[in-house]
């Protein structure tokens, strides 16, 4: 990867414990330069970005990039994602929707909140592995990032929230 001095942390929020080990394997067989946090539902992916909760320690790293699913418990991915956008510190982090949904109405929903991208979650291991090398190699290497996105790697301050 060129010009990139740490890695790329990627947080993804999903209930399906089994998908996170996939897309865990899936960097691991891809050889990227990527951290995975993993959070399992909306509301433990705020408490990550707000820094509060479990996650209150302040050494987790912002997340350059989150993988959103859709249909979880607590906090629904709709409801996650519209947080995130709305959030003036947060809005700039790409949020890509990584789904079984095929539904129309989700894809135009997630659009309209200001997702970034909405991937149907491939079937076959080969397949995730491909995907997740073309994200990485569009959001980090192709797709210029403001600064302020990807948190404190840059020196930015925590990222606090102005709706509790």
């Amino acid at each position: 990867m060129k010009g990139r001095e740490t890695n790329v942390t990627i947080l993804m929020a999903d209930d399906d414990e089994d998908d996170g080990i996939l897309v865990r394997e899936a960097l691991a067989e891809s050889q990227l330069p990527i951290e995975l946090y993993i959070v399992s539902n909306g509301e433990q992916l705020m408490d990550y970005l707000y820094h509060r909760g479990g996650y209150a320690n302040n050494s987790i790293p912002y997340p350059d990039l989150i993988l959103l699913d859709l249909n979880m418990p607590r906090i629904g991915g709709l409801e996650a994602l519209k947080e995130i956008k709305t959030d003036p510190q947060l809005r700039r982090i790409p949020v890509v929707i990584l789904s079984t949904s095929r539904r129309e109405e989700d894809i135009y929903n997630t659009y309209d909140l200001g997702a970034n991208s909405f991937i149907i979650k491939p079937v076959t291991f080969a397949s995730l592995v491909e995907v997740m090398k073309t994200l990485f190699k569009y959001w980090f290497e192709i797709v210029k990032l403001p600064l302020e996105a990807v948190g404190d790697k840059h020196g930015q301050q925590p990222y606090q929230s102005s709706v509790h």
